[in-house]
């Protein structure tokens, strides 16, 4: 009975090309594995790219993502804080921020609400 040589994956890790281009000329189980490997290979070559077609058009749209959100989180922080800061709102509208005078209330020297008593 033909024992199948073991030795191609020792020689394909450990040894020179040389070494294993030689025991490969000699051992027919080994020359039918490495031929194996090599169609496999091929296979592999032969569909990367499509993988790395793939890849990018899933990285472009997740840049696109990101773009959008990192837009859609600034408006709304910027809208949000214009809303809630008076002065700043005032400043866009009339070109300078509004006094309590300006606004008709009753004022005394140091610009201070008056309150009747």
């Amino acid at each position: 009975m033909n024992e199948k040589c073991s030795k191609y994956e020792e020689l394909f890790v450990s040894s020179s090309s040389e070494e294993l281009e030689k025991h490969l000329q000699e051992c027919e189980d080994c020359k039918a594995e490495y031929e194996a490997q090599q169609k496999v290979s091929s296979l592999l070559d032969e569909v990367k790219m499509y993988y790395y077609a793939k890849r990018k058009k899933r990285i472009a749209r997740l840049r696109a993502a990101c773009a959008v959100m990192f837009m859609v989180f600034s408006l709304a922080s910027v809208g949000g804080f214009a809303l809630t800061n008076d002065d700043l709102m005032d400043t866009l509208k009339y070109g300078d921020t509004l006094s309590a005078e300006d606004l008709g209330f009753p004022v005394d020297a140091d610009g201070l609400l008056m309150v009747d008593e």
